[in-house]
């Protein structure tokens, strides 16, 4: 979920939110009078797995070719237990405002948090037991993986999604393909795991769009072209960490492309998903066309995975925009 990369005046930034709203609001109505959360459409874009247990017994070849072509794997029944002085941690309060979510980086630091040294290792521990169960998780579901995997920082988020005031760029609200102003990533993919822990039964509500491919071919028309002197530029400047590629410029033309244009937040073919407290999906969300649209309390591991190690390398994104550009893009 990129950072905003331009300045808005006040006066713009409350318009771009109360258009976004409207646009949201409509949207969801439009889907509700659709009947849009209709099995047969659900099942589209949404794989429901009945399984409570978070070692998989056996890899299934559907499970993964449906993750793997932008489909949402949805455990209802997978919880995550909160031990009984962990409820204490279900409280924005924790959280320093100074950051927008609280984090642990792959060395155990943890970043972000509130509280005496005490609290910080309790919060720390419930976090790290989430990233070994979605360890556990995505390693029996996705056992080529194993080895190829970089893991990435685990997010806390316990702030309510309706209440964030950002700029149309970082309105995670909005659909939207995730890539990185600053963290040019080659290709490579980001799979997530979200759990919601919310205590009080609210559920964690998304919207999911229309496959990669069908995104990409609407918005790769308006992208403008790459440069790569100004790649060069963004990188001795620091803007970005490391030199960015045809294919993350790509990337960004399409989040910044479907999150700019209000008739696409409204019209595109999609689907309302409310995740329930209790509940875990898995998605690829470089490829995963997504909206969040509200809830609270939630943890999120990210995984990062070369594109040459999925299951069918074809089905990447970088794959994708290859083959529809005719050029190599990294």
């Amino acid at each position: 979920m990129p950072l905003g990369e331009c300045v808005h005046s006040r006066q713009n930034h409350a318009e771009t939110t109360s258009a976004v709203a409207s646009t949201t609001n409509t949207a969801a109505t439009t889907l509700a009078r659709r009947g849009i959360i209709s099995l047969m459409e659900q099942q589209q874009q949404i794989l429901e797995i009945d399984g409570s247990d978070w070692q998989v017994a056996q890899p299934n070849e559907a499970w993964i070719s449906a993750l793997e072509t932008g489909k949402v794997l949805y455990f209802p029944r997978l919880t995550f237990e909160l031990l009984p002085g962990e409820r204490r941690f279900l409280t924005p309060e924790v959280r320093d405002r100074k950051v927008r979510n609280i984090s642990l980086d792959e060395h155990g630091h943890l970043k972000g948090a509130l509280g005496d040294a005490e609290q910080q290792l309790e919060l720390a521990l419930m976090i790290g037991r989430f990233r070994a169960q979605t360890q556990e998780l995505i390693h029996s579901l996705l056992p080529r993986y194993v080895g190829a995997l970089r893991l990435a920082p685990t997010s806390y988020r316990p702030m309510q999604v309706e209440t964030r005031a950002q700029s149309w760029r970082a309105d995670d609200r909005r659909l939207h393909v995730d890539a990185f102003p600053s963290r040019p990533d080659h290709g490579e993919r980001i799979l997530r795991v979200f759990t919601n822990i919310n205590p009080d039964g609210v559920p964690r509500v998304w919207r999911i769009g229309e496959p990669f491919e069908t995104v990409a071919r609407q918005f790769l028309p308006r992208a403008k072209p790459y440069a790569r002197w100004q790649a060069r530029l963004l990188a001795a400047l620091h803007v970005t960490k490391s030199l960015r590629s045809e294919y993350d410029h790509l990337m960004l033309q399409l989040h910044d492309g479907m999150k700019a244009d209000l008739d696409y937040q409204q019209d595109a073919e999609q689907i309302s998903m409310p995740f329930p407290p209790g509940s875990v999906w898995v998605c690829f969300s470089d490829q995963t066309s997504h909206a969040v649209m509200s809830g609270q309390y939630m943890l999120e591991q990210t995984f990062h995975l070369p594109p040459a190690q999925q299951y069918d390398p074809a089905s990447s994104p970088l794959a994708i925009l290859t083959r529809l550009v005719g050029r190599p893009l990294v």
